[in-house]
């Protein structure tokens, strides 16, 4: 079965996937019309040579690699083929290692045209086990910084909300001064599980846009749109006032500096706080093909734009992923923030 027979196959399947809610009283949204993005072309683009990713061969790595194997977890780097699993893994010339940590499993029930996840419609059971698993691996390799995210988990009741809830507990018991972003699911849109998530004690609430709004038909699964994307980040902001929002958009799938630029003004509107810009990498070849390669020049114009925008942080270049350098590229920025904040207030 392709991906697009898959996900139109649960899209079909689920009436309550196209349910949209208002973050202001909870009552269903009237779904966007989308056009469809133009045709591909039919052949493959090269890929430039600013597209060079490290390699994965330093200890660093290999420490790592054999703490997630040691205790059953799953990485996003490793199931999502990310470029910079080398660099962050490995540590840069600061030898600090970032790692994205994927709970509730290896196997999602949607089927999105860039993401190379396994998909399925009935994934394994959560583990029970996993809160204390995440715990100690963090522990080990002392991190002050983690990132968690998961696949999405339409089967479950509460979609891994209580598990996703859970994790982040345990990661804040362990140390109080670790700070926790998350990266979720968009939850259908239901803002109950959304709260359950961004009251749980993390300190940043991340969900991805992934692209914009007239392509997100052709590159997201058809339970996932623009609006519900955009409900779940300002209830995560709503019902938890000091969190920071966050979200990723890919470039290089067909969007236009309109489309982009439209995009930005709707996540300042519902106050989004960190925008990431990356470039799109086919993953494997059914998937959806590059439209274009954007230069690291016009990744630092998009900088420009995001920071004259007043979001409190952007990253933005070809390599760079939603959660890439945590560590490096957020932390040190929202430290320093915070520090300008304390002394202004004294």
């Amino acid at each position: 079965m392709t991906l697009d027979n898959f996900a139109q196959e649960q899209y079909d399947n689920d009436e309550s996937t196209s349910s949209v809610y208002d973050s202001s009283d909870n009552t269903p949204m009237v779904s966007i019309t989308r056009h469809k993005a133009p045709p591909r072309p039919a052949n493959i683009l090269p890929k430039p040579k600013w597209l060079k990713a490290k390699p994965a061969t330093s200890s660093n790595y290999k420490s790592l690699r054999s703490t997630v194997r040691d205790l059953g977890l799953a990485t996003v780097c490793e199931e999502a083929k990310c470029p910079n699993i080398g660099e962050c893994w490995g540590g840069g010339e600061d030898s600090t290692a970032t790692a994205t940590i994927m709970i509730m499993g290896d196997t999602c029930t949607r089927g999105c045209r860039f993401c190379s996840v396994k998909t399925s419609r009935k994934p394994p059971p959560l583990d029970t086990n996993e809160p204390d698993k995440v715990a100690n691996a963090i522990a080990k390799w002392g991190l002050d910084y983690v990132v968690l995210t998961s696949v999405d988990r339409d089967d479950l009741d509460d979609q891994g909300s209580n598990h996703f809830r859970k994790v982040v507990q345990k990661l804040k018991q362990r140390s109080e001064s670790l700070l926790v972003e998350a990266l979720t699911p968009d939850f259908r849109g239901e803002l109950d599980l959304v709260e359950n998530v961004a009251t749980s004690g993390l300190d940043v609430y991340a969900h991805n846009v992934e692209t914009v709004e007239r392509l997100q038909r052709v590159v997201r699964d058809r339970r996932a749109n623009y609006a519900q994307s955009f409900s779940v980040l300002e209830h995560a902001k709503k019902v938890n006032p000091s969190v920071l929002t966050k979200t990723s958009l890919m470039l290089g799938l067909g969007e236009t500096d309109e489309d982009i630029i439209q995009t930005l003004q709707d996540l300042r509107n519902i106050d989004v706080d960190v925008v990431t810009f990356g470039q799109y990498l086919q993953p494997t070849r059914r998937h959806l093909r590059v439209q274009e390669y954007v230069t690291p020049e016009k990744f630092e114009e998009w900088q420009r734009v995001g920071e004259d925008m007043d979001f409190k942080y952007v990253a933005s270049g070809p390599l760079v992923r939603s959660s890439y350098k945590a560590g490096e590229f957020f932390l040190k920025n929202l430290i320093k923030q915070r520090e300008t904040e304390m002394k202004e207030s004294y």
